[in-house]
């Protein structure tokens, strides 16, 4: 059964079978599965940590989830997510607290379909890993089934979006950048501008960042295409023209930053959509720690700082807490006359610590 922790009511609907809640933060939520006793919390800290701040804009509009034993005893799910517009405090909550299951169902469908065509057909079903040196790893026909379940699922926590008349997300939505880890192998599932990067050992011995995902906004040409296409507008502000937005075919309105997200139901017939972009990683040697944050960190601070800020912090424990802060500290000195945006990270840890790894090329 699964164990979750949150002061978020409607955690309630998403874990129906959970045992027992208690109170962590209104963002951030631990999930145990298939523990009959109370989660170990200190071996959760001991691999992951996961932190929120408010920015100066209103309401923390970020959320983020971590599920131990998804999928399967060593399995991980993690996801970061960043509201807007004047429901995206709720729209990231609700994603947050059911896409987690809706994947699990995708996968389970596509597992019980497999399953009766080659029992139809009459195939062998047993199958060999197809990988060398990870026993622990996924079939490929597993990676595949995962990476058809997340688009599925993201698709079907779009489509109970839109079946909420009490919730009015015409104009307001979230992004989500999500990894789900079985064994060695990740599948990282981003939709929007929120983003995943690797910390890694080079070579040399230095640390390295290695960007997982692509900031999914209009000025991505191939996102611009695709909306324009559907007669959506892509362009910058006189005022802030780095940014460009995406607005409908006759009003200059909403001016969404991102090409990709849940909600935002006026522009999903102008070219925006809720197709995650889906990878694969199997976890190399060097592979140290895998950091998941909002743009609110990634607008101040390079992927490089940010995984030299994590592997120098004080702790497991405290390495999402020391980003943020810095993130915020980074606001306030690039960005003095501007509203310090919300800040979430969640950061995944792969080995232990060693002190053989140079972090000066970072800093």
């Amino acid at each position: 059964m699964g164990i979750c922790f949150s002061s978020s009511s409607s955690d309630k609907e998403a874990f129906a079978s959970s045992e027992k809640q208690e109170s962590v933060a209104d963002n951030i939520v631990f999930w145990e599965q298939d523990d009959e006793s109370s989660p170990n919390c200190e071996k959760v800290k001991s691999i992951a940590s996961l932190y929120s701040q408010q920015g100066k804009k209103g309401v923390n509009q970020d959320a983020a989830i971590l599920c131990k034993g998804y999928g399967g005893e060593d399995g991980l799910f993690c996801g970061v997510f960043d509201g807007h517009g004047r429901s995206g405090h709720a729209v990231s909550r609700l994603v947050r607290d059911h896409l987690p299951c809706l994947l699990l169902s995708e996968l389970r469908a596509l597992q019980r379909s497999n399953d009766e065509n080659e029992f139809t057909d009459g195939n062998d079903t047993s199958s060999t890993d197809g990988e060398t040196g990870g026993g622990s790893s996924p079939a490929p026909e597993l990676l595949h089934e995962w990476k058809e379940a997340c688009t599925n699922g993201f698709n079907a926590m779009d489509q109970e979006l839109m079946l909420k008349p009490e919730l009015d997300c015409s104009s307001s939505g979230t992004t989500a950048v999500t990894i789900i880890k079985q064994g060695k192998d990740l599948i990282i599932a981003n939709l929007g501008d929120s983003r995943a990067v690797m910390g890694a050992k080079s070579e040399e011995g230095q640390l390295e960042a290695v960007q997982l995902t692509t900031d999914l906004k209009p000025s991505l040409p191939q996102e611009a295409e695709r909306i324009r296409k559907k007669e959506g507008r892509v362009f910058a502000l006189k005022g802030e023209p780095h940014v460009q937005r995406v607005w409908l075919p006759t009003e200059n309105f909403p001016g969404l930053a991102m090409s990709r997200a849940f909600g935002d139901f006026h522009l999903k017939n102008h070219g925006v959509i809720s197709v995650p972009q889906v990878t694969h990683r199997r976890l190399a040697g060097g592979d140290l720690f895998v950091v998941l944050a909002t743009d609110g960190v990634w607008d101040v601070l390079s992927n490089e700082e940010v995984v030299s800020i994590v592997w120098s912090s004080k702790s497991n424990e405290e390495a999402s807490r020391t980003l943020v802060e810095a993130a915020r500290r980074a606001w306030k000195s690039k960005f003095p006359s501007a509203k310090v945006d919300d800040c979430t990270a969640a950061c995944l840890f792969f080995q232990e610590r060693r002190a053989d790894i140079a972090t000066s090329n970072s800093q």
